[in-house]
């Protein structure tokens, strides 16, 4: 058996930031976290295990909705592996049923495959008035043909979340996709505060791109927005310097009545790792000055990385490392229930990544060092 400690300046082990530590490794796996013995190969700069993203769209050039297939899926998660996003939850937008059916045929075939953690659902049954870039021709109301697609995938034991706004789904549909073990997450929607903690009661444990897309807060109605900041249930959110101001995503890290309730999502699409144009229901978008513009002249997902999140996080907002760390680690673990993402034992080195002091991705673990001689990789 091949084995020796690797240590650097910090190691993240999903909860906190440490140091005077060491990762033990056999055999390319991290088998022990203990003290720095004196052999340790040092790098400088931190470890940490790769990031988590529940909402992605497309990457490499490919598109899930156009091309809801195994091998598309893999696409996908390879072109953001390439930036430090280890693990990826495939997203399908609104769109004719069987493109959905495609997808979840794929995610089924994918569960054991690297990267692919499920498969998140986001729309068909959402709110027009809110729907964004979707198509208003495929929105319907919750159906059961969706719900047995929600069905076969938990029966395969395949993680779901599902996007969909309470005014298109009853509230006894929204307990049965939580009884199925479906992450319900309430985005796309102009409803009500009332009844968004209804839903939030009926089983809603998620809120979907947090103030996008969303009914936002007035004074004497705090809409969808002023209901998931008040709630205990997670909440993805984009940060990517346009789609939510950055005094929003301040706000709302320090409204929450709960601790690690907010995480980071990319919303990325087909031009992260690809070309800076695709087709969305037939109809171009385009990359313009970091945007990705749709024919109506708005958003259209973004352009933007798990990596590039944290950097922001940290740099522009000025979180703490560690802070940031967990809202693109440890809180989308949790929120789909897969702690193991977040932790060190158990993973390969090619999903720890090594990051520089500013949070830059400088590679993963395997691409700095190959044994106990290496000497220090970021040199």
């Amino acid at each position: 058996m091949s084995q020796f400690w690797i240590t650097a300046d910090r190691i993240f082990d999903g909860q906190s930031l440490l140091d005077g530590v060491a990762l033990r490794i056999a055999d390319g796996i991290v088998t022990e976290i203990g003290p720095v013995p004196a052999d340790a190969t040092r790098i400088k700069g931190c470890l940490t295990p790769g990031y988590v993203d529940l909402q992605v769209n497309g990457g490499g050039g490919v598109l899930l909705n156009t091309t809801p297939t195994r091998d598309g899926m893999a696409q996908i998660a390879a072109a953001h592996r390439r930036f430090g996003t280890v693990a990826v939850m495939p997203t399908v937008i609104t769109d004719h049923p069987d493109v959905l059916d495609h997808a979840a045929d794929a995610a089924i075939a994918a569960q054991a495959d690297r990267g692919i953690v499920g498969l998140h659902i986001e729309g068909p049954h959402i709110a027009k008035v809110r729907r964004g870039t979707h198509d208003g021709a495929f929105i319907r109301p919750l159906d059961d043909r969706t719900m047995q697609v929600v069905a076969r995938l938990r029966r395969a034991s395949v993680p779901v979340m599902i996007t969909l706004a309470p005014e298109a789904a009853s509230l006894e549909k929204i307990t049965a996709l939580a009884d199925l073990g479906a992450v319900v997450s309430i985005g796309h929607t102009d409803a009500t505060a009332e009844q968004v903690e209804a839903a939030i009661a009926a089983g809603v444990s998620c809120a979907t791109h947090l103030f996008n897309a969303m009914s936002p807060m007035a004074t004497r109605a705090a809409g969808t927005a002023g209901a998931v900041l008040n709630a205990e249930i997670y909440a993805g959110i984009i940060c990517d310097g346009h789609h939510v101001d950055d005094r929003m995503i301040q706000l709302a890290l320090r409204g929450r009545p709960v601790p690690d309730r907010l995480f980071l999502v990319s919303d990325a699409m087909s031009t992260v790792g690809g070309p800076d144009h695709f087709d969305l229901y037939g109809q171009p978008v385009h990359l313009e000055n970091g945007k990705l513009i749709n024919k109506e002249g708005g958003l259209a997902g973004a352009h933007v990385t798990q990596a590039e999140g944290v950097q922001r996080l940290v740099q522009v907002l000025g979180l703490d490392h560690e802070q940031a760390l967990r809202m693109a680690i440890t809180t989308p673990a949790m929120a789909i229930c897969q702690p193991k993402l977040a932790e060190l034992i158990g993973r390969s080195l090619d999903d720890i990544l090594h990051l520089a002091d500013d949070m830059q991705v400088l590679g993963n673990v395997a691409d700095r060092v190959s044994g106990p001689t290496t000497v220090d990789a970021a040199e």
